[in-house]
């Protein structure tokens, strides 16, 4: 990959990035596949993840491993002592001439500082800063747990999403995919895209707060109506749909299917190949409704006909007809031929000792004439530090002093 790929629709946009781990990083990525430039601020240590995933032998301080390499990509890295006088300038003449900045420090952080929305602002009228917060920031409602550290599975268990997930009857389960983090950073990069068609129209600033538990509330929606609807607390429900069937995971001979019938036509083909098509018109299975109520026999007799079957049996006898799908892994995601189609992987270097070509995902968002993606690999620790520094006026005598007092590496 390379910058010589088509630039995306924020081409021109410059974002500052003072975020690490993952919710933060993840929203930054989006922007850049989306063409904006992104710089990224770290301390000497790096972001903490950038040991994480490393490939054997691979020990360079400055390296990075597979989860820094996936949510880093098209990005440029500076060392900067956010504690020092002069690391605080640097970042102030940075916000100058950046139309967005994002960071997911703790509340109060960016404050103590001197780096607030209010200082950057002041330097940079019509500036978008956003931020992730476990629980939000105070600016926009002041959460009783505003102060409190939060990580993915936190958001996961107090947002509501963990409560529904897991066997039917059984504990809650976190989920594998890390949506704590994840959602949030989209919902964020949402808003602060709607700030900036707001900014570039008025001239104004706005602050933009995203936390990672209203976040994963706002995807876990159901649960809320059918409490207020129904007075309803519902819990781990399996791989069922409360209010849809057949809807979830069927077993097969060598994994499971994802089977979603809730329509009544879709239901009549899944009932004909079944060898059952009275089904479509029995009363107990006729309608959705019918088949939710009578869900447990609707269900076992699905199973009992998916059991017999492999998953590429049952995908070549109903693939294109109902909506069903086989459970994948990342060894069948990876040769699967829609994947290919739709440009969702991409090829970037890994540096470093072992380093070689690898596979990380591609952005899902796909525009025809700007189409943006992945264009470079992630950044090397403050591999970009000396340029981005010449870009905001500091010379050559200007450079070999900040790292000589070790505001900048």
């Amino acid at each position: 990959m390379s910058d010589t790929a088509p630039a995306g629709p924020l081409d021109g946009i410059t974002v500052l990035d003072l975020t690490a781990m993952l919710a933060g990083p993840f929203a930054t990525m989006v922007l850049g596949d989306l063409g904006a430039r992104i710089i990224k601020v770290e301390s000497a240590e790096g972001d903490m993840v950038r040991p994480s995933a490393r490939l054997p032998g691979n020990d360079d301080p400055k390296g990075f491993g597979g989860y820094f390499q996936s949510i880093n990509r098209n990005k440029e890295s500076i060392v900067i002592d956010l504690k020092s006088a002069g690391g605080k300038e640097i970042v102030r003449r940075l916000a100058a001439q950046s139309d967005i900045v994002v960071e997911n420090f703790r509340a109060g952080v960016m404050d103590r500082l001197g780096l607030s929305y209010e200082d950057l602002s002041a330097i940079r009228p019509g500036l978008v800063y956003g931020c992730i917060r476990g629980f939000g920031d105070a600016r926009t409602g002041r959460s009783p747990y505003a102060d409190w550290p939060a990580f993915d599975v936190v958001a996961q268990a107090m947002g509501g999403i963990m409560g529904i997930t897991g066997l039917a009857g059984g504990a809650p389960t976190k989920i594998g995919a890390g949506i704590g983090d994840t959602v949030p950073s989209l919902f964020l990069a949402t808003g602060v895209l709607a700030a900036l068609h707001r900014a570039r129209a008025t001239g104004e600033s706005q602050f933009v707060d995203v936390g990672m538990y209203d976040s994963v509330l706002a995807v876990c929606e159901r649960i809320v109506y059918q409490n207020s609807y129904f007075d309803e607390n519902p819990g781990p429900e399996g791989s069922s749909h409360p209010l849809l069937c057949p809807f979830g995971l069927f077993p097969t001979t060598d994994g499971h299917v994802a089977i979603g019938c809730p329509r009544d036509h879709f239901w009549a083909i899944l009932a004909e190949e079944m060898g059952q098509p009275a089904l479509a018109t029995d009363p107990r299975f006729r309608t959705n409704e019918d088949r939710v109520k009578h869900r447990a026999r609707t269900e076992a007799l699905v199973r009992d006909w998916t059991a017999r079957l492999s998953k590429q049996q049952i995908m070549e006898r109903l693939g294109g007809r109902i909506p069903l799908g086989p459970v994948n892994r990342a060894g069948d995601i990876v040769t699967d031929p829609h994947v290919a189609a739709r440009n969702m992987l991409a090829t970037v270097d890994q540096p470093g000792p072992g380093g070689r070509e690898v596979q990380i995902v591609n952005t899902p968002i796909h525009l025809l004439e700007t189409p943006g993606g992945v264009r470079n690999r992630s950044p090397l620790l403050g591999e970009h530090t000396d340029r981005v520094l010449a870009e905001i006026g500091f010379g050559p005598d200007d450079i070999t002093e900040l790292h000589a007092s070790g505001v900048v590496a």
